[in-house]
């Protein structure tokens, strides 16, 4: 993914958006701040996600190297996990929950 511009300066909001442009890669990176998960364990917990959106958005991740693909020894055994610069990503994650928390509690008709 290239950087995001605004003119002839690099916007680095648009950046951090561009990296996390879906919701799904959003919740993916939520789950994955708990540990490595296999591909099933991540499905299971993302209501909604097809099978496609949630292979085209790890693949994506992978290549802008927020998460690393690992397969085990019986190459039907894939795990995903944070990298190092995917790590850098939870105090904005950790951020969006403390203030989703606090809108459902003011607002509990969008429950």
């Amino acid at each position: 993914m290239a950087a995001q511009s605004s003119g002839t300066q690099v916007c680095p909001v648009a950046t951090t958006i561009g990296l996390l442009d879906s919701k799904w890669k959003v919740l993916i990176l939520r789950n994955l701040l708990v540990g490595p998960s296999r591909y099933s364990e991540i499905m299971e917990t993302i209501p909604g996600i097809s099978s496609k959106m949630m292979s085209e958005s790890l693949r994506s991740m992978e290549e802008d190297g927020i998460i690393v693909r690992e397969e085990g020894e019986n190459s039907r055994v894939v795990t995903y996990s944070l990298s190092e610069l995917g790590e850098t990503l939870r105090p904005i994650i950790d951020a969006m929950r403390v203030w989703g928390t606090e809108y459902l509690r003011n607002n509990p008709k969008d429950q």
